[in-house]
């Protein structure tokens, strides 16, 4: 079995799969060009693609991140939907997104979860597992949805 940075969990049909790669400063998206404080910040952009393995459909309704740095401080980061959006997954179906995730670290982990809900109402969490934000790891790439 090989190791990997990135993770790969199901929890009630909803497929998680969840990849990061470093941004070299070069490479930043405008509003992470400038530390505020002066002190270095690494960015990382993230990648997750959802996709409905089970046999019903589910909407996200919201998210939650455990963020750690390599010095061990912890930030819980909760909110609504994802990059602004509420996916309904049919089965079968796929939604991708990606997102920045600034630290004060050269590297750190993230995980956590999101809420879903069914069509009679019934919510559910779903795991995103532990995935790492490490400058070395491979290039963000997720594999087709039919994998």
């Amino acid at each position: 079995m090989t190791s990997t940075p990135h993770s790969d969990t199901t929890t009630e049909g909803i497929r998680v799969r969840a990849a990061a790669e470093y941004l070299r400063p070069e490479n930043l998206p405008r509003e992470y060009g400038v530390p505020d404080s002066g002190k270095p910040s690494f960015v990382y952009r993230y990648r997750i693609q959802l996709t409905n393995v089970g046999d019903k459909a589910a909407r996200l309704l919201s998210r939650h991140w455990i963020i750690v740095d390599s010095e061990g401080r912890s930030e819980d980061v909760r909110g609504r939907g994802v990059v602004r959006e509420f996916p309904k997954l049919a089965p079968g179906e796929s939604y991708s997104y990606s997102s920045f995730c600034p630290l004060p670290t050269t590297w750190g982990t993230m995980e956590g979860s999101y809420t879903f809900e069914r069509d009679d109402g019934a919510r559910f969490q779903v795991s995103i597992g532990r995935f790492f934000l490490v400058p070395s790891a491979p290039r963000l790439q997720l594999e087709s949805p039919s994998s």
